[in-house]
């Protein structure tokens, strides 16, 4: 198969994946004919030949997916004109304690944050698919660890944690959160090998 067909089916695939796709998944359109180094040549020629239009080609956490750049949100917010939830202090708070600290049980949040953490909050943020148990702390009642998920990354528009604004950075933060913007023009370029580790 050579270079023009191999970039035209990956493109194609990306394109009408519903979901983001991980180097794995991608390996298989080519039945495994094509190493991990082609097909992560192959998506840095799409972004490039994606460049100078409305749609780009970003790496997530949980794979590859096209997407509208930033600037084209005012515009296809007027065919959609739904408000975006609102979230409270007091959930953005408790999600930023979990995205920087994780994992965390709720005491820990609780100490963080000097208040009781409603149920309610956490209820809304696992319902988003942001935040999941992924353990008990060894420690009297066995209390739930939590931290964030591939969705809340993705929706966020990062590759990684890393990306996250740093914690010193207090206006990033405050830009950050509220406004919870999946795309974010800063963030650092993908690493491949994140889109195929293991869940």
């Amino acid at each position: 198969m050579n270079t023009a067909d191999a970039r035209r089916i990956l493109e194609t695939a990306l394109i009408c994946a519903p979901e983001p796709l991980s180097l794995r998944d991608m390996a298989a359109l080519f039945d495994g004919a094509l190493s991990p180094d082609t097909l992560r040549r192959l998506l840095a020629d799409l972004q490039l030949a994606w460049s100078g239009r409305g749609v780009e080609l970003v790496c997530l956490a949980s794979g590859w997916r096209f997407q509208s750049r930033p600037e084209m949100r005012p515009f296809l917010d007027r065919l959609h004109p739904e408000k975006p939830p609102k979230y409270s202090r007091a959930v953005l708070e408790t999600l930023a304690i979990i995205a920087y600290r994780q994992p965390v049980t709720r005491g820990d949040m609780e100490d963080i944050r000097g208040v009781t953490i409603n149920s309610a909050i956490l209820k809304q943020l696992e319902d988003r698919g942001w935040i999941e148990v992924i353990g008990h702390k060894e420690t009297v009642g066995r209390p739930a660890l939590y931290a964030t998920t591939r969705q809340f990354l993705d929706d966020l528009g990062l590759a990684s944690l890393d990306a996250l604004p740093p914690l010193e950075d207090r206006s990033a933060g405050d830009d950050f959160l509220p406004g919870l913007d999946p795309a974010d023009p800063d963030a650092p370029p993908c690493h491949p090998n994140e889109t195929i580790a293991p869940t």
